[in-house]
């Protein structure tokens, strides 16, 4: 049975006059597929990271030192997903074509998305793409998606923006239980 892909139209939440490629500082949420709790349980109010969840820690702080021109603020990795605020300096140095996450059924094929070369959703893809490689090599799964496709991010505008961020990722494990993300949770995100 031949696969034909249809194409799929999904709207984007980027804003679109603004330029991702340029410099600035984004608030960033990435959850994984189907919201699963895959990095680690809270406990007690603190979050304890499991071998895979470590792995998502390691490479974000990685991201700074394979892309020079990129910051790292506060960061925090959740049972099902992950909240960090980047700085972009300069255009990232990020690959420009990222492979799509490839469906189990159909792992024959491999898709590209392009995307463009030094913006934000390069950044991200690297990432993402960076952290599912390592995660699916430990657990021998490959071809199988960590991260929905999509991610969310807020432009940080001011200084009082960035300091109710930090202070949100600082008490994200300690407020879980209400999270919209928490599994127990029929809020829709």
């Amino acid at each position: 049975m031949k696969y034909n892909r249809a194409k799929h139209h999904r709207r984007s939440i980027r804003l679109p006059e603004y330029d991702y490629s340029g410099s600035g500082s984004y608030f960033l949420t990435l959850c994984t597929y189907q919201r699963q709790c895959l990095f680690g349980d809270v406990v007690d109010g603190a979050m304890q990271l499991n071998d895979v969840g470590a792995i998502v820690s390691e490479e974000w702080k990685r991201s700074a030192i394979v892309r020079h021109n990129i910051e790292l603020d506060a960061s925090v990795v959740m049972p099902n997903h992950f909240h960090g605020i980047v700085i972009i300096n300069k255009p990232v140095g990020a690959q420009c074509i990222a492979p799509l996450p490839q469906s189990p059924i159909h792992n024959q094929q491999t898709y590209k998305l392009h995307r463009k070369p030094q913006s934000l959703g390069s950044f991200v893809a690297g990432f993402k793409m960076s952290v599912t490689k390592r995660i699916n090599a430990i657990r021998e799964t490959p071809g199988i998606p960590v991260w929905q496709r999509n991610y969310y991010e807020h432009i940080i505008r001011h200084e009082k923006e960035w300091h109710i961020l930090r202070q949100y990722i600082a008490n994200n494990p300690q407020s879980w239980e209400l999270d919209q993300l928490h599994p127990q949770n029929p809020s829709k995100w």
